[in-house]
């Protein structure tokens, strides 16, 4: 079940003044950060950890399970030298009475390890005036004793012909990435950062073949640089793509093998140890490393519903994830079955491809977003001027139903200020959902929506037509069969229908059965609204997952490689596990 709506969580009703002087606020804070009370906090405050204090991600609520969680995992990592960062404090207005306080502090720890931290106290006034916390988040920046995992200068000489084992350096490493898409050289590079030894396994000829559709240039950047300078397009091809990464890999010297797959994988637990069986070019080896980083988008596995009579069909069935380009098919008929994000790119390919029609098979009303309305929510952070570090930070440091609440709030004015775009979807037979909800798509679904960035348009003018009032039941000669008797022309029908995502089956498939049923299921959202397995234990002491969208790859990449770093110097990140029941909705809200 999707469990954010579910969080007590609401948007301050506060019309808080521009003549504030922000400075009895700040003030305040600092007094309060060593050691606080629940009288601190608004009733349904809510803390999120990002590893600084809980060795995990976590997110709180209610005034009394946060503080009572605060001075637990206090008490544990000794925090100390709480102060607020110059220049941070600042109001946050969302709306007209929507609106709060938010002031960035620094502190550290005295561990073990010992760290770096910081965090982020978004404050509004109580009926008295008095200055409560409303949410508060917290981020574990840096081990103190070890490199910035933040920075990567092109090396001299690559360490990842080291071993902190002991073993063989050609055989034996620190970790091995599984996977050489965003995620994994992410990985890579955040590893060589903190100067442990690592390989990326990457099954492909050359970096980038994986990627073959479009991607917004700002949110593909991978860490240290900006992978994409201004002078690329904003929607890459995938030869941009492609070429910005590889650029990249050669600028940090990243360790990558290509055309390397894993084929299966052992865990010694007594000496701590993996062995992987792998073919490389061609050729068996076997590796060893003491941790596994499973980068390889989520183990999807197409997923298509099936039809009568396929055997009839004498034109040509894919799914989306074999479909390159439509040029094959110039002046012929095409269908493409779903109207997500990538539904809509292949049916405008197909169109400027040049075939003689493209119908969408519609199979459920789907979320429509313009990608102006995105921009509008992400411009003012992930820009040219602010790093993708600070940008990153910004856009992840939030409990993810607090995000909710101002996309729906944000998304939905926009919505309904501009109806013609969607009235002209509806005209053309496109079912269509104005009012959905982007976070349930993104963490939940995985997809299922669209951010429109020009195949609407396509589709209002009828050079996409739509079929959406009956679905596909066999296939014919010719086509497509539909259960209200209608029949659809086809010479290519492609499934962009989604994947199955089981990384625990996938775990299976790699290292038995053993290790699978040890491990947690990734993506998709736990009762706290954080993700499920992903960029933390996974229940195996040796094995971790990764993947998502590029700014979740770029940035929780760090926190993977701070905990394995932690691991290896002898100094894990302590784990706070408590739970806590939800509690009651107390804060005024404008959007339930």
């Amino acid at each position: 079940m999707y469990p954010l709506p579910e969080i007590p969580c609401s948007l301050p009703d506060t019309n808080i003044s521009e003549e504030l002087d922000i400075s009895t606020v700040t003030n305040s804070l600092v007094e309060q950060l060593q050691n606080l009370d629940q009288d601190c906090f608004v009733g349904d405050a809510l803390w999120r950890d990002s590893f600084a204090l809980t060795g995990s991600l976590r997110t709180f609520n209610t005034s009394e399970s946060v503080s009572t969680a605060w001075k637990a995992t206090n008490a544990r990592v000794k925090a100390f030298g709480f102060s607020i960062t110059p220049g941070t404090a600042k109001i946050t207005r969302l709306a007209a009475n929507i609106s709060w306080v938010d002031v960035g502090f620094s502190f550290q720890t005295e561990g073990p390890p010992e760290t770096t931290c910081s965090g982020t106290a978004s404050l509004i006034p109580d009926a008295q005036g008095s200055w409560k916390i409303w949410v508060l988040c917290t981020i574990l920046e840096q081990l103190n004793a070890e490199n910035n995992v933040d920075l990567l200068d092109p090396p001299k000489e690559s360490p990842s012909n080291r071993s902190s084992k002991g073993f063989d350096p050609t055989h034996c490493y620190d970790c091995i990435v599984v996977g050489g898409g965003q995620a994994g050289l992410s990985c890579g590079g955040r590893l060589q950062a903190l100067s442990m030894s690592y390989v990326v396994l990457d099954e492909n000829n050359e970096i980038g073949d994986s990627w073959n559709t479009r991607y917004d240039y700002v949110k593909s950047h991978l860490p240290f640089d900006r992978t994409f300078p201004d002078s690329y397009q904003r929607f890459l091809t995938k030869k941009d793509l492609a070429k910005g990464y590889q650029d990249w890999v050669a600028k940090f010297g990243i360790n990558i093998w290509q055309q390397t797959t894993l084929r299966s994988g052992t865990w010694h637990e007594e000496e701590g140890i993996w062995e992987l069986n792998v073919e490389r070019n061609g050729e068996a080896q076997k590796i060893f490393c003491a941790h596994v980083i499973l980068a390889n988008g989520g183990a999807q596995t197409p997923a298509s519903p099936s039809y009568k009579n396929q055997e009839s069909f004498e034109g040509t069935i894919l799914h989306s994830a074999e479909y390159k380009s439509g040029a094959p098919w110039v002046g012929k008929h095409g269908i493409v079955i779903g109207t997500a994000n990538t539904g809509h790119d292949i049916a405008e390919d197909m169109l400027d491809a040049g075939l003689a029609s493209v119908t969408m098979v519609q199979r459920s009303p789907t979320y429509v977003v313009p990608a102006d309305h995105i921009n509008t929510l992400l411009d003012p952070y992930y820009n040219s001027s602010v790093s993708t570090e600070i940008a990153d930070r910004i856009y992840h440091n939030m409990p993810l139903v607090v995000t909710r609440l101002i996309y729906q709030t944000v998304l939905h004015a926009m919505a309904s200020q501009e109806s013609q775009p969607f009235d002209a979807l509806e005209a053309a037979g496109f079912r269509i959902d104005r009012y959905g909800d982007i976070v349930q798509n993104l963490y939940e679904r995985a997809g299922g929506h669209y951010m429109d960035v020009g195949a609407s348009r396509k589709i209002g003018a009828g050079l996409i037509k739509v079929k959406s009032d009956a679905l596909p039941i066999e296939y014919t000669k010719d086509g497509l069969r539909c259960s209200d008797g209608d029949h659809l022309k086809s010479d290519i029908i492609v499934f962009a229908t989604g994947f199955i995502y089981d990384m625990q089956k996938a775990v299976g498939k790699f290292f038995g059965e053993e290790v699978a049923s040890q491990v947690d299921s990734f993506w998709g959202l736990d009762k706290e609204g954080e993700l499920k397995g992903a960029f933390k234990p996974t229940g195996h002491p040796a094995l971790w997952y990764i993947g998502g969208p590029c700014s979740h790859a770029r940035y929780y990449s760090r926190f993977i490689a701070l905990q394995l770093k932690a691991l290896l110097i002898g100094e894990p990140l302590p784990v706070y596990r408590d739970k806590f029941p939800l509690g009651k909705r107390t804060t005024s809200t404008k959007l339930a």
